[in-house]
């Protein structure tokens, strides 16, 4: 077997301590045919390479507090329908789960339910594949009630499509979202039944939290401030970002799916408007259809989003493969990658050597001026200020800059204006006259032109 990894007296440091850490071997098996040919792409970053699979499979497992006590790359010509191994293959992990005294095997690809099911068979041990690993990091990590319905909704979605004919019995709930249960005894047509009616409630409540978004939206756009989201692959530094930009105190981890749940904050911009700064969770590669679904209600703050700062770590081997992933979830949001909100920050430079940060500099420097990267690193606070002062730069070009005379003594005016734009700036003259300078969004110029008339004139 080529075992990469034998760390029998090592535990995980990912997340709390507080239930029993099961011992776990992780498989990365990939298709040769997959792999780019010469050296194709590798040069780009765009393909990563099957250990560098491995080594992500293994932070996610570690991340719900899985004992890895072996893993290893596995090199297939075909897939195999049965048990997508090949069968010595199978034969020889089964012999090592059985020597390691492993209770789960985590498998970093997509399982069919028969495929799974033959596989636990053969191994005498639970099989968890790379969609079943992801839904259970989200179970552990949603914080919030509207998350955990999210996530909820997503593992149901799943777990139907794991009844088949070929399970002569399921496998009952233990806790959390149950895919490290033991074995159950519920009948086929009545789990689907019991599932598809606790997908329709889920479905009603999350229309409950989506109204409720769609209002709180609403109530800011009267206002309105422009949104700024942080999007990126997870463990990329956007929450590390976020509570630099907004002095506060959410949770960042060297983690995977450290942060799970949204976040919200205004900032005040020097010398510029009031934002709220939206912190989102981290993409992934392959990240499952469903989550994307059942997260929609989330990320519909990307959506709308005046400005979308993409974080990414480019301290990472794999950074280019990354950005390639978050791209294709931002397009399944209807967000294509030459979006004009779209600006990238290139964070991490404190963890690269002087040539790469050279390197680094020199490419954002021969991109063009509208789509030219951000050079911070988010722990030491270098870069900060450029980004700020481009977010302000952005985010200006969102708003119409007007100029309004009104009579000092108008209380009411001034504070509509307040209210309804960012002023930038007040002068009184001396006939008792104030000029306010302020932006606007585009949908309340003509709300403002209405109610003050010919005192609107275009800023300067």
């Amino acid at each position: 077997m080529d075992s990469r990894h034998n760390d029998t007296d090592r535990t995980t440091s990912a997340g709390p301590a507080t239930h029993t850490t099961a011992r776990c071997v992780v498989v990365g098996p990939y298709l040769r045919a997959s792999e780019p040919r010469g050296g194709e792409g590798r040069g780009r970053g765009e393909f990563r390479s099957p250990e560098a699979r491995l080594d992500e499979a293994i932070g996610l497992a570690r991340a719900i507090d899985l004992d890895v006590v072996e893993s290893v790359v596995v090199a297939l010509s075909a897939i195999r329908p049965a048990t997508y191994l090949g069968r010595g293959k199978v034969e020889e992990i089964a012999e090592r789960v059985k020597s390691l005294e492993a209770g789960l095997v985590v498998m970093d690809c997509a399982l069919s339910p028969v495929q799974q099911r033959n596989l636990e068979k053969a191994w005498n041990a639970k099989v968890l594949d790379r969609t079943g690993l992801i839904l259970e990091i989200f179970g552990r990590r949603a914080a919030t009630r509207e998350g955990a319905l999210q996530v909820e909704l997503a593992h149901l979605t799943y777990q139907k499509s794991r009844l088949v004919r070929s399970w002569t019995h399921l496998e009952r709930q233990r806790g959390g979202f149950g895919f490290l249960g033991g074995p159950g005894e519920t009948q086929l047509e009545t789990d689907r039944r019991i599932i598809q009616d606790r997908i329709r409630r889920i479905e009603h409540d999350l229309e409950g939290v989506k109204r409720t978004r769609a209002l709180h939206r609403t109530s800011r756009k009267r206002v309105p401030y422009p949104i700024v989201a942080l999007v990126g692959y997870t463990n990329a530094g956007k929450s590390t970002l976020f509570n630099r930009l907004t002095r506060s105190g959410v949770l960042a981890a060297d983690m995977l799916f450290a942060t799970l749940d949204p976040t919200l904050r205004a900032v005040d911009l020097p010398n510029g408007p009031r934002v709220i700064l939206s912190d989102t969770v981290g993409f992934i590669s392959d990240l499952p259809t469903m989550l994307v679904a059942a997260f929609r209600a989330t990320l519909e703050e990307v959506i709308e989003a005046d400005l979308i700062l993409h974080v990414r770590d480019v301290s990472h081997g794999d950074t280019q493969a990354q950005s390639k992933d978050v791209d294709q979830v931002l397009e399944e949001l209807g967000i294509p990658p030459e979006d004009e909100r779209i600006l990238e920050v290139w964070n991490k430079i404190d963890q690269v050597s002087a040539e790469e940060r050279e390197r680094l500099h020199n490419l954002a420097a021969r991109q063009s001026p509208e789509r030219r990267p951000l050079l911070v690193s988010a722990i030491d606070g270098e870069g900060l200020d450029a980004l700020v002062a481009a977010i302000s730069e952005r985010v200006a070009r969102t708003r119409v800059a007007l100029t309004v005379s009104v009579d000092a003594a108008d209380g009411a005016a001034l504070s509509w204006l307040h209210r309804n734009g960012d002023v930038l700036e007040t002068a009184t003259s001396d006939d008792g006259i104030t000029t306010v300078r302020l932006r606007v969004h585009p949908t309340k110029e003509g709300q403002l032109r209405a109610k003050f008339g010919d005192r609107v004139q275009a800023a300067g």
